[in-house]
């Protein structure tokens, strides 16, 4: 039986790897635990502990690889329900859906501005011609 964010208790407060957990940021609580303890979740700008008690409107800093996520509570649930209903415990601020858009920008950006590396090895000839060409000869071709 799944509860709708309106039909489940209210809860004044949680600790917050349950509620990274319930919330779907991470699969299992050792791996919000983990997070945590790495600093890759902060409240209130601060790194904290995975037993801090969270409460609804409380700021919440994720960093999940490149990514940063700036999100705000808005429900506090101890079950891990489907993702519609995972996604209401939260709301992304605005300056964090720039600022991750803009990094992504950046990454395309250098993606494609990255050499492309050769599409095979080096053969006989292309070895000889490279040696003639940092010999500075002329017998390259």
């Amino acid at each position: 039986m799944n509860l709708a964010l309106d039909e489940a208790p209210s809860l004044d407060e949680l600790r917050l790897d349950v509620w990274l957990w319930a919330a779907r940021w991470y699969k299992t609580r050792a791996l919000a635990r983990q997070a945590i303890e790495a600093s890759q979740v902060r409240v209130a700008g601060q790194s904290c502990k995975p037993a801090r008690l969270l409460h609804v409107g409380d700021a919440v800093a994720i960093t999940r690889g490149e990514e940063c996520f700036q999100v705000e509570v808005l429900w506090l649930r101890a079950q891990r329900g489907p993702a519609t209903i995972a996604q209401r415990l939260y709301r992304e601020t605005p300056e964090s859906m720039q600022a991750r858009e803009q990094t992504a920008v950046w990454r395309r950006a250098d993606r494609l501005a990255a050499p492309v590396p050769p599409a095979r090895r080096p053969g006989k000839h292309d070895r000889h011609r490279i040696k003639a060409f940092k010999q500075g000869t002329g017998d390259a071709g």
